[in-house]
């Protein structure tokens, strides 16, 4: 899992012999869709559908579709991508009708909190919108939710994915 295309790129360079399934996981900016679209197996930050359109445009035909999560935003964070519970339903219709991707789920990254009874609420509102997304005809089959500080209860709500770089690689360096 990367969050940045340019970091990913040297990595995958390095380790091209090894056939690892790549995920992005940060940000994603215009102007690095072709690149994300053909460098990655798995988008898990998708939250418009000008990128998800750009992703599937851009995909190379000879690769298999790419998987998405669309991001969620259940808290309203204001310095923090994703749609609301309300946007979802929208934006997964139109992105399942886009040829070269597949909607496999949901991801989130929530507010930082060290009560695990408070972790776990986030995650199972999660669980249940994509529940509720697949009782209208999905078939849905991720939940890309935990780090490092929240993953147990991340995982005990069913989370698929969980992303822990700092417990494997320690605190990212400040970028300037």
């Amino acid at each position: 899992g990367e969050n940045f295309v340019q970091e990913a790129k040297s990595k995958q360079e390095v380790l091209g012999d090894l056939n690892l399934e790549w995920h992005f996981v940060g940000h994603i900016q215009s102007n690095k869709t072709q690149e994300i679209a053909n460098r990655f197996s798995w988008v898990h930050s998708v939250d418009r559908v000008k990128i998800a359109r750009r992703l599937a445009d851009q995909r190379s035909s000879d690769l298999p579709p790419l998987n998405i999560c669309v991001q969620v935003n259940l808290q309203a964070e204001q310095t923090k991508s994703g749609v609301s519970a309300n946007e979802i339903y929208n934006l997964v219709e139109e992105i399942s009708a886009f040829a070269n991707v597949s909607v496999r789920g949901l991801m989130i990254i929530p507010q930082p909190e060290s009560h695990p009874v408070k972790q776990r609420a986030v995650f199972a509102e999660l669980r249940r919108l994509l529940e509720a997304i697949n009782e209208r005809g999905y078939a849905m089959d991720t939940l890309s939710m935990g780090m490092t500080a929240d993953m147990e209860a991340a995982i005990a709500e069913g989370s698929t994915h969980v992303r822990i770089g700092t417990a494997l690689f320690g605190p990212r360096p400040v970028r300037q």
